[in-house]
């Protein structure tokens, strides 16, 4: 199935054991090409493995690449944009959801590009008992650094304009929904 601008969709994130991880119950498509897929939300519904939810707190544009080991979440907050970056597969879609493995590794970036890398110690626990193999390790740190050099030189997707002007098109394409 193809999925176009303005039609919601659904996010199913899994571990390396092909386990339910989460999922986001709405989020509605922005962009989509060949490399990367936006979606963008507010206040969506979040359903945890064990089926506990919760809802988001700021709105958000997530990009999910096709071809690259992570996905990038640019939150709005009141005053500033930050981002979270997942370690994950390259993006699969089908006619049920998005869908990635999560590798556990993140960076937390904040409104001056400055970001640490966070849940090592879940990394490890998770390298260890899914037995992630070498040829998986070294592709996660070497897209870990191709990751860190995108936020040092502001690449793609890291830019507030371009994440407000986005996120402007989400609120223009669910107003256009709303009307019909």
């Amino acid at each position: 199935m193809e999925f176009n601008v303005g039609d919601n969709i659904i996010i199913h994130s899994y571990k390396h054991d092909k386990t339910l991880h989460r999922i986001w119950k709405n989020e509605t498509i922005i962009e989509n090409n060949d490399k990367y897929i936006v979606v963008a939300n507010k206040h969506t519904r979040v359903v945890e493995a064990n089926g506990r939810y919760w809802h988001t707190r700021e709105p958000s544009v997530s990009f999910f690449f096709k071809d690259h080991w992570y996905n990038i979440i640019a939150i709005l907050k009141r005053k500033k944009i930050t981002f979270y970056c997942n370690l994950a597969s390259p993006v699969l879609i089908d006619d049920e959801a998005i869908k990635y493995i999560d590798y556990d590794l993140d960076l937390r970036v904040d409104g001056d590009f400055s970001y640490r890398v966070v849940d090592i110690y879940e990394f490890k626990t998770h390298s260890k008992k899914m037995n992630y193999s070498n040829r998986l390790t070294n592709i996660l740190a070497k897209e870990t650094l191709h990751l860190r050099s995108r936020i040092d030189k502001r690449d793609f997707p890291f830019n507030h304009d371009l994440i407000r002007k986005l996120y402007n098109k989400f609120i223009r394409i669910e107003e256009a929904k709303q009307k019909q």
